[in-house]
């Protein structure tokens, strides 16, 4: 702490004491509410609906809504929300991240501005990490807005569209990031509007803020379909790096997470593919399939970065230890682990849509999150969505003694006293939940406590269907607990009687993880609301963090101190320890700027392109886009054809070629008529043939062709969309490259994507015009509304396990009606039926 901070306090105590004021007024109205009715308790709401119409704002409600909210829960719950719960809901109302220690009642404080920005009717979406959590919070926190006579939905895995939209239309909706981001993606892939389930994206609490929006933003969303590439090449670049030796044929740098080709090995390569030179670009493609197949190999190890369940390949993730089910490594790296287990090699995706988590939440108008551990990555917060960090103090001081690391010299040594430890607090029934970062581990220290015959209960990966109940019981006398990273966060562990007796629920890190913040929310599960408690980690120089980051001069000091089995107690290796963090943090977070870097380009794209959907989707009368399109085509041709440079005559005879395909008009365009006229005139002239064409097939087909043009329009704009994606992925990949020739990649895919988009939206327009041009008519035939839609989404798969999806191709009676007349069908074209 600085001088300035000494004398006048952190950022966020001074924060904290410019909303005291306003925790004041909230607290002042607590008698006044207590006398009040249920009746007349439950009418605030209303009142205050009436205040906003009549123009007030939420701030000027705030007091009143909060101790509404508070006196509600008293009554419902039997919890009314402590000071600094208020002052935590006040942080989140402003759109800020509230920092408070586990146990502070996160799930509560959540309550105060989901009721006072729900007020506006525009939605709030509260974000948790897991469907237990969404479910719980919404069954439990839901009653207190049903009794204030507000509704509250859920939104999780294997609801239907309508129980979606229904969830999304309440006041309140819970859910994960995973399904809010996933409905967004297929609200933009919907051939019409009535498909969409998501409103417009209002106000987010964002729950283990920290978890979502900082360790998952590496991992985009993709909504994935088949691709067409074989699979073959997977095994046999698998079976190829499996033969090679560790710096013979490949190096590895496990700071940088890359595994490359030595000489050796790009020779051993060229004799077993038989190749005169691996590095020629004809060769692109065995060059991916070797590197991910080193990597799947090298790099990835199962139990720790992945898992194989029921002969499929669950990515872990590194920072809670959950798996991640659904989500798939890209570009070919999850086939090559497929390969590596010898599991079904799926067929390479091919992306639909995707974005960001980051870009995702920025497009909420006000955003606000909550964690017992952010103040750490302030700086990205800040840099990344605009928001501070204000942490909140405790309700009660906090009492758990945080002892110094202990630190051995090698794994088993360390293993030895943490066996030692355990077994130590089980005979004076003291509860321990002990941190590993790995399956893998979590399950070697398990066998290790059955060797000793100490009773305990395993939570990771693999039974994470029992989290909630195993974490609940992690307080009990003599309870012990082996838990991954996830260490069942959201779920509170409450002591069991005299538990406070024998020092509360002592923690034990059996490794230091690249992030403080995990090692802080390992800590953080013990000393609740001020019962007592003890933390401390065993390291050894072993540790992944400790071998990869640590340095020799301190690998030799304690060489020199010839430990043999025994710990030490070191501020310098405390000290180096931290100081390694703070570099892979600094490199993930650089990461993700790369990352957001790329994916800005990509969302200025996208935001055009579903904005030109929604335009679409809401009906709007087409045919002045259509004549604009039409008028870029005969430009962008005349412009290409019939350049300065160019010799007129052939470019003439082109142009006429190039006209007649799109418009096959009526009469041959003439070259020797067209070779007296100036540019200008010829534009003028072919944008007039295109529109008597477009004229004749709109009195042809009369008021229906908009609704033709509409599903055109999407068909063509959805088709080039997804193949830009995939363009943009190809480009993304090689763009690494630039940095050797002194350009920065970012900036290079920004300007070589433009130009990719700039061609996408003439393919757009070519495409589109050619289309509806051609337009033939089968007088004996109506256009079924469905059958369209179907043909539309051909090849659209929006699930990510790809299952089939069977549309029903007959309009119901109670549809609309296909003719766009805003009618039932019933009552309009199917009433002579």
């Amino acid at each position: 702490m600085g001088l300035f901070d000494k004398v006048f306090g952190t950022y966020s105590e001074r924060e904290v004491k410019r909303i005291e004021p306003l925790a004041d007024k909230v607290e002042a109205l607590d008698a006044e509410f207590q006398k009040l009715t249920d009746e007349e308790l439950k009418a605030k709401t209303e009142e205050f609906k009436v205040r906003l119409e009549k123009g007030e704002a939420l701030d000027d409600l705030l007091p009143e809504a909060f101790a509404t909210v508070r006196e509600a829960s008293a009554r419902v719950l039997n919890m009314k929300h402590f000071r600094v719960q208020i002052i935590g809901g006040i942080i989140l109302h402003q759109g800020r991240i509230a920092e408070m220690k586990t146990g502070e009642g996160k799930t509560l404080v959540a309550t105060l501005p989901s009721y006072l920005n729900a007020l506006t009717g525009n939605g709030v979406h509260v974000v948790t990490v897991n469907d237990y959590l969404a479910s719980r919070d919404r069954d439990w926190m839901g009653q207190i807005y049903e009794f204030l006579g507000l509704t509250c939905g859920v939104i999780v895995h294997g609801l239907t569209n309508e129980q979606r939209k229904e969830a999304y239309q309440a006041d309140i909706t819970y859910g994960t990031n995973n399904e809010f981001g996933f409905d967004y993606l297929r609200d933009n892939m919907v051939v019409y509007a009535e498909r969409r389930v998501q409103r417009e994206l209002n106000f987010a609490i964002v729950d283990e803020v920290d978890s979502i929006l900082i360790d998952e933003a590496r991992t985009p969303l993709i909504i994935s379909g088949q691709g067409d590439k074989s699979t073959e090449f997977y095994k046999v670049a698998d079976f190829f790096v499996k033969q090679l030796k560790k710096d013979v044929h490949y190096t590895m740098d496990e700071k940088a997470k890359s595994v490359v080709l030595t000489e050796e090995g790009v020779a051993e390569a060229e004799r077993t593919f038989h190749l005169e030179n691996y590095a020629e670009p004809k060769n692109m493609e065995l060059q991916h399939h070797v590197t991910q197949a080193l990597k799947a190999n090298y790099l990835f190890r199962v139990d720790k970065d992945y898992m194989v369940k029921d002969d499929e390949v669950v990515i872990v993730d590194e920072f809670t230890g959950r798996l991640m089910e659904g989500r798939r490594y890209s570009d070919g790296l999850h086939q090559a682990i497929e390969a590596k287990e010898g599991v079904k090699v799926e067929r390479e995706s091919k992306t639909l849509a995707t974005i960001t988590y980051q870009n995702y939440f920025r497009m909420y108008k006000k955003l606000s999150g909550m964690t017992g551990t952010a103040l750490t990555e302030e700086a990205e917060f800040r840099h990344t969505y605009g928001l501070d960090v204000i942490v909140i103090p405790t309700n009660k001081p906090i009492r758990r003694l945080d002892q110094p690391d202990l630190i051995y010299r090698n794994a088993p040594a360390k293993y030895k006293a943490v066996v030692a430890e355990i077994k130590e607090a089980y005979a004076k029934k003291q509860p321990v939940l002990v941190g590993t970062t790995s399956i893998e581990k979590s399950e070697y220290l398990s066998t290790l406590l059955k060797k000793n015959g100490v009773p305990h209960e395993v939570l990771n990966a693999k039974y994470h269907e029992k989290e909630a109940e195993i974490v609940s019981r992690a307080g009990e006398p003599g309870s012990i607990t082996i838990a991954t990273n996830m260490a069942g966060r959201g779920t509170d562990i409450k002591l069991g009687d005299h538990v406070i007796d024998v020092g509360g629920l002592k923690i034990i890190g059996t490794e230091r993880h690249e992030s403080r913040r995990i090692d802080n929310q390992l800590r953080g599960r013990s000393g609740r609301q001020g019962d007592p408690g003890e933390s401390r980690f065993y390291l050894s120089l072993e540790d992944d963090l400790m071998r990869i980051f640590g340095s020799e001069k301190l690998f030799g000091m304690i060489d020199n101190m010839g430990l043999g089995d025994d710990a030490i107690e070191s501020k310098m290796v405390t000290k180096s320890i931290e100081n390694a963090q703070k570099k892979v943090e600094g490199n993930n977070f650089d990461t993700r700027k790369t990352l957001l870097g790329y994916d800005d380009v990509m969302n200025m794209q996208r935001e055009v392109i579903y904005g030109q959907r929604q335009m679409v989707l809401e009906g709007k009368d087409l045919k002045e886009n259509i004549r604009a399109m039409l008028h870029n085509v005969v430009s962008t041709a005349v412009n290409i054809h019939l350049s300065n440079g160019s010799e007129r005559e052939e470019g003439i005879e082109k142009l006429i070629t190039y006209m007649e395909d799109i418009f096959v008009p009526h009469d041959t365009l003439e070259a020797d008529k067209l070779m007296k006229m100036t540019n200008q005139d010829i534009e003028e002239m072919l944008y007039d043939i295109g529109v008597s064409i477009h004229e004749e097939k709109e009195q042809e087909i009369g008021e229906q062709i908009r609704e033709i043009e509409r599903v055109i329009l999407l068909k063509v704009v959805d088709t080039k969309w997804m193949e830009h994606i995939n363009n943009m992925d190809h480009l993304k990949r090689g763009i690494g490259l630039r940095a050797y020739k002194q350009q920065d990649p970012v900036q290079a895919y920004q300007f070589e994507g433009s130009e990719m988009f700039d061609e996408m939206i003439n393919s757009i327009n070519n495409d589109t015009i050619k289309y509806i041009l051609h337009i033939a008519v089968r007088k004996e035939e109506k256009i079924e509304r469905e059958q369209v839609a179907k043909e539309t989404s051909t090849n659209q798969d929006t699930t990510l396990k790809r299952k089939p999806v069977v549309k029903n191709t007959r309009v119901g009676r109670n549809d609309p009606c296909p003719c766009g007349s805003g009618k039932k069908y019933k009552n309009c074209h199917g009433a002579a039926k």
